[in-house]
Order: C-alpha cells, then sequence, then structure tokens
C-alpha cells in the first residue's frame, strides 16, 4: 500500500520513436473510474498486465492543487476488482492504454500512449517538489505542458475518445 503525497506534472508530446527511448517496461493498463468517495475523492481501479503478469490496483486521490494530491493506492485480488466494477462512474469511460516507462538523466518518465491517437501521447514525470526542474529527453518533442488542463485527464480523454484539438 501506498500512501502520501504525490507531486505530478504531466506534458503533451509528440509520440516519439520509442525504440529512441530507453524502456524499461511496457505496462496495458485498463482504467475504471467508480463513483466519488469520501471529501469527493477520485476513486479508480485497475487492471495493470506487465508482460502477460496482471495484477489490480485500487485507488483513491484527493486533489489539493493542480500538480499535487493526496493518493492512497493498493493492489487489491481479481474477484474485488470485479465488485468495485459495480460502483463504475457511469459518466466515465474505461481508460485503455499503454504505459512506457523510460529513464533520462536520473528521472523516470512514463509515456502514456491511447489507441485512439498515433501521433500524440501524454508523459508524467512525479518529482520530489512542484518547483524541480525537469531534463527533458532529447528525443521527445514536449507541445505543452498540461498539469493543470483537465481536457488532458485520463478521464477526459477517455471520455472524449481524443486529444482535444
Amino acid at each position: 500500500m501506498s500512501k502520501g503525497l504525490e507531486i505530478e506534472r504531466k506534458f503533451l508530446v509528440e509520440l516519439p520513436d520509442l525504440d529512441s527511448l530507453d524502456v524499461k517496461r511496457k505496462i496495458a493498463i485498463t482504467q475504471t473510474y467508480l463513483s466519488r468517495g469520501k471529501n469527493d475523492s477520485q476513486r479508480r481501479v485497475r487492471r495493470i498486465d506487465e508482460n502477460g503478469n496482471v495484477r489490480y490496483t485500487y485507488t483513491e486521490k484527493v486533489f489539493l492543487t493542480a500538480v499535487t494530491r493526496e493518493e492512497n493506492e493498493y493492489e487489491i485480488t481479481e474477484n474485488e476488482y470485479r465488485d468495485l466494477l459495480g460502483q463504475t462512474d457511469t459518466k466515465l469511460s474505461p481508460v485503455e492504454k499503454v504505459r512506457y516507462c523510460f529513464d533520462y538523466h536520473d528521472q523516470l518518465f512514463e509515456l502514456d500512449t491511447y489507441p485512439f491517437s498515433g501521433k500524440l501521447a501524454i508523459m508524467e514525470l512525479e518529482l520530489s517538489s512542484p518547483e524541480q526542474k525537469i531534463d527533458f529527453p532529447d528525443n521527445v518533442n514536449v507541445i505543452k505542458d498540461v498539469s493543470s488542463d483537465a481536457k488532458y485527464s485520463n478521464a477526459a480523454l477517455a471520455t472524449a475518445g481524443a486529444f482535444p484539438e
């Protein structure tokens, strides 16, 4: 179980040549949003498939600022996952994405690709402080910081089935 403060920045990027990245992990994720929890927390479950090894997680987040949130996440069983799917927020579509985790200058980036776009992706980086300097990979074209833009949240992207124009 992980609990604590998450500081994360998100960037809209042109989908780079994946062979040019030092990819450490490739993970297929199905993320389903549940009805809101206490304190209007965002709740979700994930089915995570990494090389055929499937696991499930439950996450609850309370957003403090655009880049800072209180997060509580832990693994659950497949049966718990199936039971929680009964609490799905029907206003939000499940998110299907493939995440590529790669290192660049002692920073662990996560690049999320979506089935609806072969040109754009979302690149995330967890930070130790909101002011931390980010050293972007040379071979990734960052279009803009979307950390505080709700139109680029996973829920909004999945529901729209496309990146905003």
